[in-house]
């Protein structure tokens, strides 16, 4: 790392991915740092600076040599599982400092010797104690799957047998019955049922009777706006789209091709055209958000269409550490196994890392958008200004589209929030698409006060109901979080 690189980290001050230490303190303390930054993005841990000023302090040659090495065998030793990190001496204006770069965990969760569990919360830490928390850590490194767990009160009577018979045609050219082997045991061989009975989730999503009788959650929210602004109440469609996964595509691209214009572009008048966007994106981007959705967060995919553009919004921030450039390039992490497996068979999905590819070159107005703290995966398609059509835009919302002033709907649904409060309250709507905390919230906004927080904004959303408490038999609890309901 470059000096200057190195100030201008310093300047910016302690962060998510930045910690600062004047002197190596306790072996244990030492270690719960790493492993916070282990849990989350990774980051910087720099010896030599004062952490409450950012003011460099510098090290001596001998605590330079100590501390490395002390800091060395406290990951060796008070980590699991062992965790390597990387260590450089950086010289500022004559002051040595010493820079622990720690790399994002591929074995989440990494723990403490005692067992204690850390993640990043801003610039401090947080101790994990919830088991979905936990089982998040796993889901990112790869290490657990939960497309291939069984759900509650299902069994192989809510699997419908025609799709099976269906799918293995396609796969074998035979039905269940043609295979010398019990339907039971070949519906655990296949792993669409567990070993004792229950459908997996992929084997639910994928072939069951009524997959969102038991996960209701696992559908397509599908809309057509009149104008640019999620906020309107104005619409052109509106659809709820359930199923089985196959359904849910095959439903999605219809709605896609109903409520998106064809266009001539030179062809026979009698000629359908094709469609403004390339059916080939659409296909691959509406496949990725199916496959590659995080399970374990109970939200619908939004499929949404404006008059300037298309969004479809996947739940879950992209897995294994990735982020959009490395998407790009075609790298991959296949989050959800077994159901990439029984997409591959079967759909146009390939699992080969290509699909995001595919989309660019058959479409390049095309953006990604990797939300993290709304923990979510946004694509968005420009549509071409072609038509005229009153509801269009001047102004530029990205590097293909435009859009035009957006009056917000918390005015109009939450009138008694003080006007000078709605940006405070709109970041909060967005950072509660998944559940936070009331830190959560006064640490996003710069609010210090619980009481001024909650009676300038939290009491007003909640009376909107546009917030809502997660536990909500007990909304005094220390624990409790909120979270963005489906009016927002």
């Amino acid at each position: 790392m470059e000096a200057e690189e190195l100030k201008t980290i310093i300047s910016l001050g302690e962060n998510s991915r930045v910690e600062f230490k004047e002197h190596f303190s306790k072996d244990i303390a030492i270690a719960d740092e790493i492993v916070a930054l282990a849990n989350s993005k990774g980051g910087y841990l720099i010896f030599g600076v004062e952490d409450k000023t950012g003011n460099i302090k510098g090290l001596s040659y001998e605590e330079i040599q100590k501390i490395s090495s002390q800091v060395g065998n406290t990951a060796n030793e008070n980590i699991r599982p062992t965790l390597y990190v990387e260590s450089e001496t950086v010289a500022i204006d004559g002051k040595k400092l010493l820079v622990i770069h720690v790399k994002e965990g591929i074995s989440k969760p990494y723990k403490d010797i005692s067992g204690n569990i850390f993640v990043k919360q801003g610039a401090d830490k947080r101790r994990i104690t919830e088991n979905n928390e936990l089982l998040e850590l796993f889901y990112e490194s790869g290490t657990y799957h939960p497309d291939e767990e069984g759900v509650k009160n299902t069994s192989i009577m809510d699997l419908d047998k025609w799709l099976v018979d269906k799918f293995l045609m396609e796969v074998f050219n035979k039905k269940a019955s043609d295979f010398n082997i019990p339907f039971e045991k070949m519906m655990r061989n296949m792993q669409i049922t567990t070993a004792d009975g229950r459908l997996t989730l992929a084997g639910l999503l994928y072939f069951g009777n009524m997959p969102q009788m038991f996960r209701p959650e696992m559908v397509i929210k599908a809309v057509s706006f009149y104008g640019n602004s999620i906020g309107s109440t104005n619409y052109r469609d509106s659809r709820d789209i359930d199923g089985t996964i196959p359904r849910l595509f095959s439903e999605g691209m219809s709605f896609l091709k109903s409520n998106l214009h064809a266009l001539q572009d030179g062809q026979n008048f009698n000629s359908v055209g094709h469609l403004e966007i390339s059916e080939i994106a659409l296909e691959e981007v509406l496949q990725n958000a199916l496959v590659h959705r995080d399970y374990l967060k109970p939200a619908a995919i939004r499929l949404l269409i404006f008059d300037n553009r298309v969004e479809i919004i996947s739940p879950g921030k992209l897995p294994g550490g990735m982020d959009v450039d490395d998407i790009k390039l075609g790298n991959s992490f296949i989050r959800n196994r077994l159901m990439a497996s029984f997409c591959a068979k079967t759909m146009l999905y390939r699992g080969l890392g290509s699909g995001i590819i595919r989309a660019m070159n058959e479409y390049p107005k095309i953006e990604f958008i990797n939300d993290e703290s709304g923990n979510q995966f946004k694509c968005v398609l420009y549509r071409p200004m072609t038509y005229e059509d009153p509801y269009m835009l001047a102004e530029p919302v990205g590097e293909y589209s435009y859009t035009s002033k957006r009056s917000s709907s918390l005015e109009r649904n939450c009138p008694t929030l003080p006007k000078e409060e709605i940006e405070r309250a709109e970041k909060i709507l967005k950072l509660c698409l998944t559940p936070k905390s009331i830190l959560n919230m006064m640490e996003a906004t710069g609010y210090k006060s619980r009481t001024s927080f909650r009676r300038r904004i939290l009491t007003h959303l909640l009376n909107a109901h546009l917030l809502e408490p997660t536990d909500k038999n007990s909304p005094n609890s220390p624990r409790q979080t909120y979270i963005t309901t489906s009016l927002y």
